[in-house]
């Protein structure tokens, strides 16, 4: 199914970009208007810049071309996240309930990479997560054509790799290491302390508090490049106060994300053209009694008008492709397979008189009432299970042959809890920051929430 960027004669494919930063009981209760600027003025921060990275030249050691590929962006957008204290991933992420910190990544590409995804897990002294799961992808094209005996350069063609032996190949592909001291933030220690008194207090569970923010989600990114891949990239230190070794939704394929493009059945000439509107031609009753042995149901006959037959176009190929990157309540995205269940609804359930987009398979499984709240059964609202919500991209392209000559992209974005922390470039080009529900009453004191931004004013360089 593929399709190169010198057939794009009419029809070109624009970059899209989506990021977020985690999801929970992110209230106008729970969090302050101070805090809430400290994330809105990160993530515009983070997009404008991983957006620039995408559309101009950039000196980002893993770009190889002009513009990045979709894989390069966001795998930039995340390490961004990553580096940020704020989010619950890298420098930032949470403890376990026993004082360390276990961080996990993966990425998922729509085509182009023979491994498609990649989930990394238990990881400690890798700087940054995204980098490495980035790496195992790349580099596991060798080892699916039998050229690495030795399963060095590639992880022998596996999927996912845990602690220590993702850190030993993180160290032979020369990824940046750093003590365990590089992760530790105050706030998330005291969160982690917070977490256990209140347990011994009987006061509430250790990973979740219905009166404040505690960090059960991840930070993640999807983007569409102008050669029609989608890719998705997710990183996190997993569920406040989880029991060391526990392993999420974030490293596993199908739960915590996803990506894929299929090649959509398409009607033929002669189907659409019965479909078209025109005078039905009765039958006499004689003529219909005589036919009546051979075709017993034969009552009217469909002419079709001959401007209708010229006007009918068909394109050749459809295809169509979904990426989606999670956040919330790891165990329940793992029950439900949550990113996976999002894309089939779209893949399997669309028909030509049921429309289905990625928007409404995200409300269908992460918004409300959705399928992750309902797996939550009786604990929802009382032990954080179930909540949650995604992002994602989809995209249907149109093509005469090898010649792409229409193609649709939409952003996606749904979730069933107080709020996720998300950003994205909307098809006007702006920057838009959100954490609540749009239209939600009682937000005067959040100020940006929803404002359309320049993307220019919240580059920053440096980053």
């Amino acid at each position: 199914m593929e399709y190169k960027a010198q057939d794009r004669s009419k029809a070109s494919i624009a970059p899209r970009l989506i990021i977020h930063g985690g999801a929970g009981n992110i209230t106008p209760q729970s969090i302050t208007p101070e805090k809430y600027t400290e994330f809105h003025d990160s993530l515009l921060t983070i997009l404008s810049t991983a957006h620039r990275f995408m559309t101009e030249q950039s000196s980002f050691p893993l770009q190889v071309s002009g513009s990045a590929s979709a894989l390069d962006t966001v795998t930039f957008a995340v390490s961004l996240l990553e580096n940020n204290p704020l989010f619950n991933s890298g420098h930032g992420a949470v403890f376990t309930r026993d004082g360390t910190q276990e961080m996990e990544a993966s990425v998922m590409v729509s085509r182009g990479k023979k491994k498609r995804g990649v989930g990394l897990m238990g990881l400690k002294h890798v700087k940054n997560p995204i980098k490495l799961a980035r790496e195992m992808l790349v580099r596991g094209e060798q080892d699916l054509e039998g050229g690495n005996s030795k399963g060095a350069k590639g992880a022998q063609g596996h999927s996912q790799l845990a602690h220590p032996t993702a850190e030993r190949l993180a160290r032979d592909w020369g990824l940046e290491m750093v003590d365990k001291k590089y992760f530790f933030v105050q706030s998330r220690w005291d969160e982690h302390i917070k977490g256990l008194e209140r347990e011994d207090k009987g006061e509430g569970i250790v990973s979740w508090s219905h009166k404040e923010y505690i960090p059960q989600g991840t930070c993640g990114a999807v983007a569409l490049d102008s050669e029609g891949v989608i890719a998705v990239a997710t990183s996190t230190g997993g569920l406040t106060n989880k029991l060391p070794g526990r392993i999420g939704d974030t490293p596993t394929i199908g739960s915590g994300f996803w990506a894929e493009e299929w090649e959509q059945e398409l009607p033929t000439k002669e189907d659409i053209q019965l479909k078209q509107p025109g005078p039905a031609l009765m039958l006499s009753d004689s003529l219909r009694g005589l036919l009546a042995d051979c075709f017993p149901s034969l009552t009217t006959y469909q002419p079709i008008p001959v401007d209708v037959k010229l006007a009918v176009r068909c394109p050749s190929r459809l295809l169509r492709a979904t990426a989606m990157s999670g956040t919330g309540n790891g165990d329940s995205f793992l029950r439900t397979n949550a990113a996976r269940t999002a894309s089939a609804i779209v893949k399997y359930r669309n028909t030509d008189s049921n429309k289905i987009s990625l928007q409404d398979a995200i409300r269908e499984v992460s918004g409300p009432g959705g399928e992750l709240e309902r797996s939550a059964g009786n604990r929802w609202h009382k032990t954080g299970e179930g909540e949650g919500g995604m992002i994602g991209i989809e995209l249907q392209v149109e093509l005469d042959g090898h010649r792409i000559t229409k193609s649709t992209s939409r952003i996606a974005e749904d979730f069933n809890c107080g709020g996720m922390w998300r950003a994205k470039v909307g098809s006007n080009g702006k920057a838009v920051m959100r954490a609540f529900q749009i239209g939600q009453p009682g937000l005067e004191n959040f100020k940006g929430e929803g404002q359309e931004y320049d993307l220019i004013d919240w580059f920053d360089e440096t980053l």
